[in-house]
């Protein structure tokens, strides 16, 4: 059992770092109007994504893509979470946001759906959380009912990040509510000027992003846009699900490294009563308990990583690295805010930013309470 990375992913890990400490972090404050990069700093970026070969890092090299590792990629997300130069949801800077949904369809929907997204020519949303079904998506309400060569979908969707700017949709409805999850719910692919599709009230959060209401009524879907068989949408939506929850870890760490360095430098130079904090023991156990739980915490979201990569079933392990990761994060974005005292809770420094992020982050895709249900639900079953 070896601990270290590959030293290929720790080079990686060194490049991405140079470029968020020299390029991006100085200027962190400058490069967001709410949760939207501006046009400038994106193709700055991007260009420099670019040079550093992780430009379409996870799309397969089959689609023109890099193909990196999950590994490779949990490395990457890591190292950008550790400014707010970025948008923390939304489009990243290496490429267009395609989720494994698009990977399914087949050769004539590529064509229409998932190659322009790649090239940059369409956007898509993914539409699933509803008003009464958030973290249990097999109560959704929103149906989708045959209709000889169309499905006629009804209902209401509910913070959909980017629907405003999308030109088409991944749609989750369900086609049999009595089967739930099991087997009730099935994918599509709804373009948003549909007749039938509007967009309702738009949310400003929190965390500085507006997402919006979608609503259907007697929208008209063709078969022909469901993605797989009736009832499979919830079973691919678990194959994209994992990794997502491992991004979530990966983001957590990159946080929670920051608020460390930040901690750590401020307690030197603070000095109060005469003493800096640093010599504090109060302070001391503060940042003995962030060092200890990010690296505990990085084991968990490497082990998923790793399963995930390896092909294997690591539903719990990604669970489990959401959850602790998440809550460690917030935890630590606090602890941070707290040694800083009253400058950090100004906008000056990025530590408030990350501490409404990470706050969001233990609901959002999935709430801690409900990561904790499943983690039980399987202890129960195997221990």
């Amino acid at each position: 059992m070896d601990f270290r990375l590959p030293e290929e992913l720790e080079m990686l890990r060194r490049q991405v770092r140079r470029f968020v400490d020299e390029d991006m972090i100085p200027v962190e404050r400058e490069t967001c109007e709410g949760e939207e990069l501006k046009p400038e700093w994106r193709s700055r970026f991007e260009a420099r994504a670019k040079d550093l070969g992780i430009w379409l890092m996870d799309v397969p090299e089959a689609y023109g893509g890099v193909g990196m590792g999950l590994m490779a990629s949990v490395v990457v997300w890591e190292e950008f979470a550790r400014t707010i130069a970025l948008p923390a949801r939304g489009a990243g800077i290496t490429g267009p946001h395609v989720r494994a949904i698009l990977y399914e369809l087949d050769d004539e929907m590529k064509q229409r759906y998932l190659f322009p997204v790649l090239r940059g020519e369409k956007k898509a949303c993914f539409a699933q959380t509803e008003p009464d079904a958030g973290s249990d998506p097999g109560s959704m309400r929103t149906t989708a009912v045959r209709d000889g060569d169309h499905y006629v979908v009804n209902g209401v969707k509910r913070f959909i990040t980017g629907a405003g700017k999308a030109d088409f949709m991944q749609l989750m409805a369900a086609t049999d509510r009595a089967k739930g999850s099991s087997g009730g719910i099935s994918c599509f692919i709804v373009d948003m000027d549909t007749p039938g599709v509007r967009l309702g009230a738009q949310y400003q959060t929190m965390m500085g992003d507006r997402p919006w209401e979608i609503i259907f009524e007697n929208v008209r879907v063709p078969v022909r846009h469901r993605v797989g068989a009736e009832g499979d949408g919830f079973k691919f939506a678990q194959k994209w699900l994992g990794v997502g929850r491992v991004n979530h870890g990966a983001r957590a760490l990159g946080v929670a490294q920051r608020c460390l360095e930040l901690a750590t430098s401020y307690a030197r130079q603070r000095v109060t009563f005469g003493k800096p904090l640093a010599d504090r023991q109060a302070i001391q156990f503060m940042l003995a308990d962030i060092h200890i739980n990010l690296e505990a915490a990085r084991l968990l979201v490497y082990k998923a990583a790793t399963l995930i990569e390896a092909g294997e079933d690591a539903r719990v392990e990604a669970f489990t690295c959401k959850y602790f990761a998440d809550e460690m994060a917030f935890k630590a974005a606090d602890a941070c805010m707290q040694i800083h005292g009253g400058i950090g809770l100004t906008t000056d420094l990025p530590i408030e930013k990350m501490w409404r992020q990470q706050r969001s982050y233990r609901i959002t895709e999935g709430a801690s309470e409900v990561m904790k249900m499943v983690i039980a639900r399987h202890v129960l079953r195997t221990v």
